[in-house]
């Protein structure tokens, strides 16, 4: 056999090779990996409830804010990631994890967009205006109420003093970070007549934008566009000159 057959012989033996490894995944998982691009956007998941300083039981879906820190760190000082996609999905959890990630995203240097599919609930709302533009897609919801505490309460008059400084918080940087007032803010956040057993509001797609809490509505083509638009909009970095 010639060195060519040879060749031949052993890329079709490959071919076959990585043919029923996809089959085998495809039969074991009901779903294959799609090949990795190299890419100059980093897409970056909450899912589930934000977990902080409390570990939550092992069944709940959670996004560890600790995880994400890093994470975030690591796209501020990577030069080939230009611009950040954050996918939100999630029904809110701790205030504090979450507004310390929703306080990371904003001070990026880099352009990011964020896109609420499913819910952006609770504390995901500071987390979904944080971005230099957000996306709401057409079936998605965002559910805005005052701050609860759980556990045993002590010092009940400290205790909703704590919880009113929270709030102010969570108030001034959705305010500052999207177009809706702070009057309206406050009014969907205390309402009591759309929630039957609590005080706050649903948000659908539409009424999210209209309300000035998100900029659009869209889905992952809309956001990604947008986000190469910002990018190609930010000034190239110079390069310092030495003599």
């Amino acid at each position: 056999m010639s060195n060519e057959e040879h060749e031949l012989e052993e890329e079709e033996m490959e071919e076959n090779s990585t043919q029923n490894s996809i089959l085998n995944q495809i039969q074991k998982l009901g779903q294959t990996t799609a090949p990795a691009a190299v890419s100059n956007i980093h897409c970056l998941t909450i899912i589930g409830q934000i977990e902080g300083h409390m570990a939550l039981p092992p069944k709940n879906k959670t996004t560890k804010y600790e995880h994400l820190i890093p994470q975030l760190i690591a796209i501020e000082q990577n030069e080939q990631i230009e611009g950040l996609l954050v996918m939100l999905n999630t029904v809110g959890g701790d205030v504090e994890a979450g507004l310390a990630i929703a306080e990371m995203i904003a001070t990026l240097s880099k352009p990011t967009v964020t896109l609420v599919i499913g819910g952006g609930h609770s504390i995901g709302v500071p987390i979904a205006v944080s971005s230099s533009y957000s996306f709401i897609a057409e079936s998605a919801t965002m559910l805005i109420h005052p701050v609860r505490l759980n556990g045993l309460v002590i010092g009940v008059p400290q205790s909703f003093d704590y919880i009113e400084k929270i709030q102010e918080r969570i108030v001034r940087f959705v305010v500052s970070h999207s177009k809706v007032t702070e009057d309206k803010f406050k009014e969907l956040m205390f309402n009591r007549g759309d929630l039957t057993r609590d005080i706050g509001t649903s948000l659908n797609s539409e009424e999210a934008v209209k309300s000035g809490l998100i900029n659009e509505i869209g889905g992952i083509s809309e956001a990604l566009k947008k986000l190469n638009e910002l990018i190609g909009q930010k000034p190239a970095k110079q390069e310092q000159v030495v003599q």
